[in-house]
């Protein structure tokens, strides 16, 4: 089947290319890209006038919680959730149980991810064994078996030797390591920001050193090996100015903000809403400030959700007993369209990078994150104009905790397509 996009503004940051031009695609794949394309009457015609056309949106950090907590989230739901936003690809953490620390579970969510799900899902395999930051997984197995990056996520690699040999182990295989930078000892039992805001709310802090420690280590063990590694939702002042001075010393370093980091402070724990409970916490202006300047300058390589779904029942406790993690793939994009594009921080090429080329190139996928002809028909048509309140009943995924609910955002993913074809149009999903 033949599919024309006609009429929009194409921005592909991958080769600076921003103009209003068609797209012709065939099959699985984009065949050609111009001006007044001439096709068959059997083309379907998507009018994309006044939109705009752009690479399909990539997430690289996506709790997909199959297999093991099919309760807050599945490969089904999930990437419904992400086909909503806007994203055509997500790569899946691996904190689900059993972990993804061997071959078979990746097997499985490839599988699962065939069958059930709606966009492309990556597995990402854990460094060590169970998570428990012991003993490094087999590296050359889940490599052949598919996986696109290794990450402890939701638990830092404690052990510096342990993390040293993971990277020795990652760079023989071209794997980047996501590091989930968190010093246990100095986090502990915290729940936010460690600040005022905590001593006045009476909760227990988490000090931004405990992410900026650790964030200097990994920098350090990724110089010393000369292997790549990308930071995990970056949240403190500390953090990125390290990052800043690591990669103008040519260290290879990428790294992520969440949205919830740009977007919100510990303010919004006054609520005690434990939808604004994650980790790391929500922190002060002069941090989010800081995450801003850092994605403006390019530091900060990539715009990454972290989406971590959990259940009614879960969320709806005390504040010091709800689990880290709120949803974001159905806001992320009008969050940045509305936070960071409006106000003029980041250019909407830029913006798109973020979502797009940057995440692809750092997780190999050679396919993804660019329109061209030859790749893959992953599309994304964005509705600059289109106005909405966020209904946290209304996403589509399991999880509810959104903190973002009842806000007022613009811009929006209107059509999602994936391998050429629609996944999900004016928000209805489906085949």
């Amino acid at each position: 089947m033949s599919l024309l996009i006609k009429g929009g503004k194409l921005i592909n940051p991958a080769t600076g290319v921003a103009d209003c031009l068609d797209i012709l695609v065939k099959g699985d794949k984009i065949v050609e890209i111009g001006q007044d394309l001439v096709v068959d009457k059997d083309t379907e015609i998507i009018d994309a006038k006044d939109k705009i056309v752009v690479p399909g949106l990539i997430d690289m950090h996506v709790h997909l919680r199959e297999p093991g907590f099919e309760d807050k989230e599945d490969i089904a739901s999930g990437t419904r959730s992400a086909a909503q936003g806007g994203f055509t690809s997500v790569a899946c953490m691996p904190n689900t149980n059993p972990v993804i620390d061997n071959q078979t579970v990746v097997e499985f969510i490839k599988a699962k991810a065939d069958r059930e799900g709606v966009v492309n899902v990556y597995p990402i395999g854990s460094i060590t064994k169970g998570l428990a930051g012991k003993e490094i997984t087999e590296v050359a197995y889940l490599y052949k078996s598919g996986i696109v990056a290794l990450s402890d996520d939701g638990k830092p690699v404690m052990n510096s030797e342990v993390m040293r040999r993971a990277l020795e182990y990652s760079k023989m295989f071209g794997l980047p390591i996501i590091c989930h930078c968190e010093d246990q000892d100095l986090a502990a039992d915290g729940v936010m920001n460690e600040s005022y805001m905590s001593t006045v709310l009476g909760l227990k802090g988490i000090p931004s050193a405990a992410e900026s420690v650790m964030v200097a280590r990994d920098i350090i063990l990724a110089e010393m090996v000369g292997a790549p590694i990308h930071i995990a939702h970056v949240s403190t002042k500390e953090s990125v100015e390290l990052i800043r001075r690591a990669k103008e010393k040519g260290i290879k370093v990428t790294a992520e903000a969440a949205p919830h980091h740009f977007t919100l402070t510990e303010e919004a724990v006054t609520s005690f809403d434990t939808s604004t409970k994650v980790n790391p916490p929500l922190r002060g202006q002069a941090d989010l400030e800081a995450i801003k300047e850092g994605l403006k300058d390019g530091t900060i390589d990539v715009i990454a959700t972290d989406h971590a779904p959990h259940t009614k029942e879960q969320k709806a406790v005390e504040y010091n007993y709800a689990p880290f993690g709120m949803v974001g793939l159905e806001t992320a994009l009008p969050l940045v369209l509305t936070q960071l594009v409006k106000p003029g921080v980041l250019s909407l090429e830029d913006a798109i990078a973020k979502l797009t080329a940057n995440p692809a190139k750092i997780l190999g996928l050679t396919d993804k994150g660019s329109l061209e002809p030859g790749k893959d028909a992953d599309i994304t048509i964005i509705d600059l104009e289109k106005e909405f309140i966020v209904d946290k009943e209304k996403l589509v995924s399991k999880g509810k905790n959104t903190p973002f609910h009842g806000r007022y955002l613009k811009g929006k993913a209107i059509r999602t397509i994936v391998a050429g074809k629609t996944v999900m149009v004016d928000g209805k999903i489906g085949l």
